[in-house]
């Protein structure tokens, strides 16, 4: 794996923009003062969202000032990638063990992992809804990786400490705990995730890819998100945690990937099986979360959506070439022969070491004019300039959709921001550096990606 010790998180506001021309060579950055300091408006996302015919809800890193959450420390970017990578190898070990091998992929039927098996402490932003009646405000982690959603609730014999109050299933006139004999009961214990019964009630248990893992009853209760009341939502009401889990500070977890108990599923029939979000480049700003289909698709691009009807929570997509400085990679179309899932919750993008090394290779040809630091030859030293210009990267994918890169999706506390999988035949991850800034569209009807610049 390339050397990525160095990267830490730059907490610096620029753009992203789409292209299909290939004129544009440079990406440039002119430092400017620290966002933190600017007035962060938080009820409101930064940007309206025109393709949005749902409902919108601001969205929020995790260590931001919107967040609800308690000021703490954030941990180290080494931190924060020691976990990445624990979960990007969780996927790719996962990935192997199934049938068909990487290389074997349809877009109807594309091979991927059986369980995500997240890492809970590289889930960044974070969503406030409403849960119950009346209802009660929840700080939740977004995690396009899980299906399941969950609550602290009361009573609780092992929980973390969080922002909002622990959820009171008792103080709520619409909550209402599962049977063993229900549907939902069911569907939860068929998908992996159930554990029995207590009583006459429906117990749950979801373990993450971190060894993290929650346990309670499985119920329903009415959403509240923004305007919009989601009534009958199933979710988890946790009452023990371990692992990773107890060093957290959100109320729980918002699961929007593409199984039967996720949010986007719950909402299919009301608000389309589609959403969006825009993940902001830094804690000082922030973005948003769209549940619904769009009205229009103008100002995107998009790209084919890969599904697995065997691990229906993922959603993936299919990388073929990489440019540089404006001009196409010379690697070969075999090496682009798995998918890579789209993943909110893993930070650094994961390519194919071949892919990566010829993207590396030719990175380093267009740095010459810094000097190299930290012992990586794709870290630079750009102490006491007041310009910095690196060569564009775009990322094209299947059907002609070009994602061209600006700045901070390219560059990390001066080093390159891409590793490589460990393997050429094994998944890449698109992970959320890249996705920064964009409107990224999962239309889950429609089988489709978009990516629209600029979003927020």
């Amino acid at each position: 794996m390339a050397s990525i010790s160095k990267l830490l998180l730059l907490l610096l506001c620029t753009y992203h923009t789409l292209v299909a021309h290939a004129g544009d060579d440079l990406r440039s950055y002119k430092p400017v003062g620290s966002p933190e300091s600017a007035t962060v408006n938080c009820s409101q996302p930064k940007a309206a969202t025109p393709s949005s015919g749902g409902v919108t809800v601001p969205l929020h890193h995790r260590h931001g000032p919107c967040s609800r959450l308690p000021s703490t420390k954030a941990p180290t970017w080494e931190e924060i990638l020691r976990h990445d990578q624990l979960r990007a190898a969780y996927v790719t070990r996962k990935f192997s063990g199934v049938k068909g091998g990487a290389g074997d992929v349809e877009q109807s039927d594309v091979t991927l992992p059986t369980r995500l098996g997240t890492s809970m402490s590289t889930l960044e932003y974070v969503i406030n809804v409403g849960i119950g009646s009346p209802a009660v405000t929840q700080t939740m982690s977004i995690d396009t990786g899980s299906d399941v959603s969950w609550v602290q609730c009361k009573p609780c014999s092992q929980c973390h400490s969080q922002a909002n109050p622990l959820f009171d299933p008792s103080s709520s006139s619409t909550y209402s705990p599962f049977s063993c004999s229900s549907a939902a009961c069911a569907q939860v214990s068929q998908d992996g995730q159930g554990n029995g019964c207590s009583g006459s009630q429906c117990q749950y248990i979801v373990t993450y890819g971190d060894q993290s893992s929650t346990a309670g009853t499985y119920s329903s209760d009415t959403l509240v998100l923004g305007s919009t009341a989601v009534k009958n939502f199933q979710f988890g009401c946790s009452q023990s945690n371990s692992g990773l889990l107890l060093t957290q500070q959100t109320a729980g977890l918002m699961g929007l990937g593409g199984g039967a108990e996720s949010l986007v599923s719950q909402t299919a029939g009301t608000l389309g099986r589609a959403f969006s979000y825009c993940l902001p480049p830094n804690p000082g700003s922030r973005g948003f979360l769209t549940l619904g289909a769009p009205t229009s698709t103008s100002g995107f691009v998009t790209t084919p959506m890969y599904r697995n009807r065997r691990a229906p929570t993922f959603y993936a997509v299919r990388l073929e070439a990489i440019r540089v400085g404006g001009r196409q990679l010379n690697i070969p179309a075999s090496v682009f022969s798995a998918v890579s899932i789209v993943d909110s919750g893993t930070i650094i993008t994961r390519l194919p070491p071949t892919a990566y090394s010829a993207l590396a290779s030719a990175f380093k040809a267009g740095m010459k004019r810094y000097p190299t630091t930290g012992g990586s030859d794709t870290c630079f030293d750009f102490s006491g300039q007041s310009n910095i210009s690196v060569p564009s990267v775009a990322l094209v994918f299947s059907g002609g959709a070009i994602v061209n890169l600006a700045f901070d999706g390219i560059i990390q506390d001066g080093c390159l921001a891409f590793t490589d999988s460990g393997d050429d035949r094994s998944i890449g991850i698109i992970g959320n550096v890249q996705q920064r800034t964009f409107e990224v569209l999962y239309d889950v009807g429609g089988g489709s990606f978009g990516f629209k610049a600029g979003a927020c």
